[in-house]
């Protein structure tokens, strides 16, 4: 097998484990797990971002009508006293199943599900509740060339990290790609992104802490650095293979920590 073509290899597992890594342990991805109740078993899958176009469905899958549930939920970071809504059985689906109410761009509300059956009575998920974030409906005309430009440069920044380990590495090319592919994906595509999403075009450094806008900063201007560098041959290697560190490390931070969050005091986004 060619250098080549095994280095291509390498790099779309590293940037496919790094995506999914970041993807599963981000504060957007579903909350799922199973219980007893009473000898009836549970399962549940509780949404942590959903659409500011409908309310949020909350199910408990059991087949056991004996099993009644309440949907308690208040906005997030707010003194109210937590609602308490009754959950109404789906005998064909076999799910309890009530929703929370639509809010505005960067709305949060917290929440979980009280079941009891007989004299037993558990929580779901048992520790602390769910925090949902809503957020603005982004065009597929915007939403899929960003997600594709950005795995794309993640792609190619592996890609040169393992081009600079080879005798004589070819990283011109490659350095200028991935900068072009994290410039138009991370730092005009993402903003566009965000102020569908958000009504907000930049949330990072100087205005917010949304890492999502930071972190993406952050490699763009490690490949600016990197791009300089190669192009005048002055450490071109390590340049190349420190800005694809710090892209690795930047990208491996889940997906929307600190971001966008609505002031229910003030009905303004905090960034």
């Amino acid at each position: 097998m060619k250098r080549s073509t095994l280095f291509w290899i390498l790099a779309v597992v590293i940037t496919l484990a790094s995506a999914y890594y970041q993807r599963v342990t981000g504060p957007t991805y579903p909350i799922s797990g199973k219980m007893e109740l009473g000898g009836a078993h549970l399962s549940y899958k509780f949404e942590r971002s959903h659409s500011t176009e409908s309310n949020a469905a909350v199910e408990v899958a059991t087949h056991d009508p004996a099993v009644n549930g309440q949907l308690v939920w208040k906005r997030y970071k707010t003194q109210e006293i937590p609602r308490a809504e009754p959950m109404a059985f789906d005998a064909e689906r076999g799910v309890l199943r009530s929703e929370l109410p639509r809010q505005l761009a960067a709305g949060k509300l917290e929440y979980c599900v009280v079941l009891s059956k007989g004299e037993e009575r558990r929580s779901a998920p048992e520790n602390e509740p769910v925090v949902i974030r809503f957020k603005g409906d982004v065009p597929l005309g915007v939403l899929i060339p960003h997600v594709i430009l950005m795995f794309a440069a993640m792609l190619l920044s592996t890609r040169t990290a393992l081009e600079s380990f080879g005798k004589e590495p070819h990283l011109q090319r490659l350095t200028l790609w991935t900068f072009l592919l994290m410039a138009v994906g991370g730092m005009i595509l993402g903003p566009i992104v965000q102020k569908y999403a958000f009504d907000a075009f930049w949330t990072g450094i100087p205005f917010g802490t949304d890492l999502t806008d930071n972190k993406t900063l952050i490699a763009f201007l490690a490949w600016g650095v990197a791009l300089l560098l190669v192009r005048k041959n002055r450490f071109a290697r390590h340049a190349a293979l420190v800005a694809a560190l710090v892209t690795l490390i930047v990208f491996l931070i889940p997906h929307s920590m600190f971001g966008s969050e609505l002031d229910y005091s003030k009905q303004v986004v905090q960034p």
